[in-house]
């Protein structure tokens, strides 16, 4: 019984999540004229980490959904109290996180996401920008790539600032919105740099990323000096 229901549960996830990406692809894309640069530095097997600026609350649905392939995420604990938002998060195969603890048992969730082989998006400034601009990175991410030999793909979603700023309630029903995945980085790579230099060459990456996206969007980028 308990594997029939392990089943049923699993057909249940894929089902659910299948239909989630057909209903936001089907209303946020013609909503926000989404486009996508770069889809193919996704690599299509294997694990991988990405890693994405953080503008806005739509940030986590629409940075997987120009990609072919399942992807899983994290989100604050808070957020699975709520009964419908808590009841998706739980089923769309996201990972509870406590925010400004060391959550050792999430984090082992994380690790164990990654050696089984899936794609991870984080959000690595740990907080929705205040003017749509990138901040400082934190440091510790390398270490999942260490740890579980995923390759890490910086990428940016530009737009949904102004279309969700963290001041507003409800987001606007209007915009345009980019994403750039960039090149991915070999966990090779990563061994031996310290987590701050990990730290900085994302940021600066993310930057780079962002000036580009916004000249392809016909967007001024922002001036980071």
């Amino acid at each position: 019984m308990d594997m029939l229901k392990k089943i049923i549960d699993k057909i249940f996830v894929l089902i659910l999540y299948q239909s989630a990406r057909i209903l936001f692809k089907g209303t946020l894309y013609p909503l926000y004229r989404i486009r996508s640069f770069g889809r193919k530095n996704v690599p299509k097997k294997g694990p991988v980490l990405l890693l994405c600026n953080h503008q806005s609350f739509l940030d986590p649905v629409i940075c997987q959904l120009p990609l072919g392939r399942w992807t899983c995420g994290v989100a604050r604990d808070s957020l699975y109290e709520g009964k419908v938002l808590g009841f998706l998060l739980r089923h769309l195969n996201t990972i509870p996180i406590r925010r400004g603890q060391a959550d050792l048992a999430s984090m082992r969730r994380i690790m164990s996401a990654l050696k089984s082989g899936k794609c991870l998006f984080l959000f690595p400034e740990a907080t929705r920008s205040h003017d749509g601009k990138i901040i400082d990175v934190k440091p510790g991410f390398s270490l999942l790539s260490r740890k579980t030999g995923a390759k890490v793909v910086p990428m940016v979603i530009d737009g949904t600032f102004d279309c969700w700023p963290r001041q507003k309630k409800f987001p606007s029903l209007k915009g345009r919105i980019g994403i750039i995945y960039g090149k991915p980085i070999d966990p090779e790579d990563i061994k031996g740099l310290p987590d701050k230099e990990f730290a900085e060459m994302i940021g600066g990456r993310l930057r780079d990323l962002q000036s580009e996206v916004r000249k392809n969007m016909g967007r001024e980028p922002y001036d980071y000096e």
